[in-house]
């Protein structure tokens, strides 16, 4: 639905005073979705709707900031990703590099890097790295981008740290199948830490978590919005919160 400009506003408005601000996620997980569809709709090569989503990044954090959300998770590049056509995957990685850099370069959001960093160029490892240790102090909005991400590939190596720190304390493999529990998983996640995401929205109209935070999102609320990322605007995500505090969240219980 798009209103028309002066109706727009004042739906935006009253959108955004409706929403109850002990009902608001802490975390809000986006997988944005919709960059190549929305520039091959525009006739429009995909390295333009690599950056024009890269552009919609900063809204999206202040739009958080402003109803309150305390941790981000973007979900910029997945392992899958990994294995697209090479010139396309330099331009976006180029893309997912200039924007990490300039988002902390703002000094406003303290950006953690989360994902199999060793499948990832050198130098988009290093600029990703650069970014988290230069917003280290930053007490403003929690940012995880997360780049080379799988979900499984995430647990694979939360088990493969938590193996690799008991068998360096000596732990033998029948000591450590009789304490494993799930909580070590949690304990060893990119995202340790952190609470689990309230919320996980995602654009382009696709109805599928396609591996992102799986072990996290096990009682999150999932959003699905038919806007291409570049085309996300406030009211969508403002809807989205809405429709979050509108659930009744039990948990499995």
């Amino acid at each position: 639905m798009r209103l028309p400009h002066p109706l727009y506003g004042l739906y935006e408005r009253r959108l955004a005073a409706s929403l109850d601000p002990e009902q608001v996620p802490r975390h809000v997980g986006v997988i944005l979705d919709g960059n190549r569809r929305w520039a091959r709709g525009s006739g429009l090569p995909s390295a333009t709707g690599h950056r024009r989503g890269a552009d919609k990044i900063s809204d999206l954090l202040e739009w958080s900031e402003d109803v309150g959300v305390e941790v981000v998770t973007l979900w910029m590049l997945s392992t899958d990703n990994l294995a697209r056509d090479p010139a396309e995957l330099e331009e976006l990685l180029r893309v997912i590099e200039d924007v990490v850099g300039e988002l902390a370069a703002e000094r406003r959001w303290r950006i953690q890097a989360v994902g199999a960093l060793d499948m990832l160029p050198d130098r988009t490892a290093a600029a990703l790295k650069a970014a988290q240790d230069a917003t280290a102090d930053v007490e403003g909005l929690h940012v995880n981008v997360a780049v080379g991400y799988g979900g499984r590939r995430e647990i694979a190596d939360a088990v493969r740290s938590f193996l690799r720190m008991h068998a360096d304390a000596g732990s033998s493999l029948d000591e450590l199948a009789e304490a494993f529990d799930v909580e070590h998983i949690a304990q060893h996640l990119y995202t340790k830490g952190q609470p689990d995401p309230d919320l996980v929205i995602r654009t382009s109209g696709e109805q599928r978590l396609g591996g992102f935070l799986l072990w996290q999102s096990a009682h999150s609320e999932f959003y699905f919005c038919e806007a291409y990322w570049p085309d996300f605007r406030r009211v969508d995500f403002l809807r989205a919160v809405r429709a979050y505090s509108q659930r009744e969240r039990r948990m499995g219980r």
